[in-house]
C-alpha cells in the first residue's frame, strides 16, 4: 500500500462537487484500503472563487483556472459534476489528451456527444466512467454494461426522473400541478426553472444512454421522442385510478423486429405492475431479456450525496483498474434503425369532451374501427349536455390511432381537444 496520496479533480464545486469532497475525506480509510492508497480532492473548477457558497472549502482548493487541474500531474483523475454541453465537452477532450481519467454525472453531454467522447478517451488509453448521469445511486450503467454483457437485453423501461415522480405521487393524491411544482422546488426537488424534468428532456438523455448500452447501437437524445407533465391534466390522473392505473413518466428503450423503439411519455400503468409502487423522488429501470428474464432496479434518483456516491464509485472503479479499465470502449458496435413513432405499437388512453347525445358513442368506434383500432373499455361521465368518453384502446400503431382522434376532432362533437396518454401492458 502506498503512503503517497493519488490527487482527484473537479469540475465543479456546487451542491454535488461539495458532497464528493464531503464524502471521500469522511470514508478516507475505506477508500485507501480499496484503492491501496490516500486519495484526495487537490482541485475544484468553479467559476467564481470568490461566490458565497453554503459548504466553505479548505484554502487553496477552488480555481478558476481550468489548466490548474488539466496540467497537474498529481491529478490523476477528474470528476465533471458542473454539467453543460460547452465548454464542458472540449474540457474533457483536453483530459483525456492530457492522459486523464474522467467521471462524469453529465447526462445532455453524453447524449449528445457520447460517441466522440468515448472515442477520445479510447484513443488516449484514459477512462470515461458515467453511471451518476443515469438515476443517481441506482447502478444501472454498472449492471448493464459489464453484469449483463452476455445477457441480450432487448427492453429497459421504467422511471427515471425524480422530480416528476414525485409530483406524480402528489397528484395521484388530487393535488394540482401548479401545487406540486411548487412543493417540489421548495424541497429541492425542482430546480428553479424546471422545464428539462417536466418537458421529459432530462429523461429522455437518459433513456439515449441507456439505448446505446443495451443495444450497443448509437442513440442520441434527438432520437427520442419526449413528451412531459407539464400539460398533464389532474383529471386525468383521477380517471387513470379509477380505471386501475398509476400514471407515471416512463422512459423506454425496446429492440423489435423492425429496430430500436425509444420514447419518453406520461404513461398508464396498471396497479398490479411493479413500477406503479414507485413513488416519491424515487426510480426504477426495469431490464428485461431472454437470459434474465426481468430485473428491477430501485433506489433514490436524485440528489447531492446520491449522486456523489455514483460518483465515487466510477472514481474507485478507475483507480482500482490499469489501462482503459473494463469495459473498454462503449460497446457500440451495431447499426440499429430506429422505428418511426407512427408505427410504435401501443395501447392507449383518450379522453374526449363530447355532446351527450345519441350517436356519438357509435360514431366514434367505426372512425376508430376504420383505422382498425379496437376499443377495450369506455367510461362515460354525463353533466349539463356534455360528456366526458375515457377510451381505452387495444394495442394498435399509434400513427394510425392518432389519425383516428384527428377524424374524430373534425366531426365537430369535441368541445375540447382530445387527450391521449400511452398505457403500458400488465407484464
Amino acid at each position: 500500500m502506498s503512503s503517497t496520496p493519488i490527487g482527484i479533480g473537479l469540475l465543479g464545486y456546487g451542491t454535488v462537487g461539495s458532497a464528493v469532497d464531503r464524502l471521500l475525506t469522511a470514508r478516507q480509510a475505506d477508500v485507501e484500503r480499496v484503492v491501496g492508497a490516500p486519495v484526495e480532492v487537490r482541485r475544484a473548477l468553479v467559476r467564481n472563487v470568490n461566490a458565497p457558497r453554503s459548504v466553505e472549502p479548505r484554502p487553496g482548493l477552488l480555481t478558476d483556472d481550468f489548466s490548474a487541474i488539466r496540467d497537474d500531474p498529481s491529478i490523476a483523475v477528474v470528476a465533471e459534476v458542473m454539467g453543460g454541453v460547452s465548454p464542458t465537452r472540449e474540457w474533457m477532450l483536453e483530459l483525456f489528451a492530457a492522459g486523464k481519467s474522467v467521471v462524469t454525472a453529465n447526462k445532455q453531454l453524453l447524449a449528445r456527444h457520447g460517441a466522440e467522447l468515448f472515442a477520445a478517451a479510447e484513443a488516449n488509453g484514459v477512462q470515461l466512467r458515467f453511471e451518476a448521469s443515469v438515476c443517481a445511486a441506482i447502478p444501472v450503467v454498472k449492471v448493464l454494461r459489464e453484469s449483463m454483457i452476455a445477457s441480450e437485453v432487448n427492453a429497459v423501461l421504467g422511471i427515471v426522473n425524480g422530480t416528476t415522480n414525485f409530483m406524480l405521487t402528489k397528484m395521484a393524491d388530487g393535488a394540482d400541478y401548479a401545487t406540486v411544482l411548487a412543493e417540489a422546488q421548495r424541497l429541492g426537488y425542482a430546480e428553479a426553472d424546471p422545464t428539462e424534468d417536466v418537458t421529459g428532456g432530462d429523461a429522455a438523455a437518459k433513456v439515449a444512454i441507456l439505448a446505446s448500452i443495451a443495444f450497443h447501437t448509437q442513440v442520441t437524445i434527438d432520437d427520442v421522442p419526449h413528451e412531459g407533465i407539464d400539460t398533464l391534466d389532474s383529471v386525468d390522473v383521477a380517471f387513470a385510478n379509477d380505471l386501475g392505473y398509476s400514471v407515471k413518466l416512463i422512459g423506454q428503450a425496446r429492440r423489435v423486429e423492425a429496430g430500436v423503439v425509444v420514447g419518453v411519455a406520461p404513461t398508464l400503468v396498471p396497479h398490479a405492475h411493479p413500477l406503479s409502487g414507485v413513488n416519491g423522488s424515487f426510480n426504477a429501470v426495469m431490464l428485461r431479456g431472454d437470459a434474465i428474464r426481468e430485473v428491477t432496479l430501485v433506489g433514490p434518483g436524485a440528489g447531492g450525496d446520491e449522486t456523489a456516491s455514483a460518483v465515487i464509485g466510477d472514481l474507485m472503479g478507475v483507480l482500482g483498474t490499469s489501462g482503459t479499465g473494463f469495459p473498454r470502449t462503449a460497446g457500440v458496435f451495431r447499426d440499429l434503425p430506429l422505428v418511426p413513432a407512427d408505427d410504435v405499437e401501443s395501447a392507449l388512453y383518450i379522453r374526449l369532451d363530447v355532446k351527450d347525445e345519441p350517436g356519438v358513442l357509435a360514431r366514434i368506434a367505426a372512425i376508430l374501427a376504420d383505422e382498425a383500432v379496437s376499443i377495450d373499455s369506455v367510461v362515460q361521465r354525463a353533466s349539463e349536455g356534455r360528456a366526458q368518453l375515457v377510451i381505452v384502446t387495444h394495442t394498435a400503431p399509434e400513427g394510425a390511432a392518432r389519425r383516428a382522434i384527428s377524424s374524430i376532432e373534425a366531426t365537430g362533437v369535441c368541445a375540447s381537444r382530445p387527450v391521449t396518454l400511452r398505457v403500458l401492458a400488465a407484464s
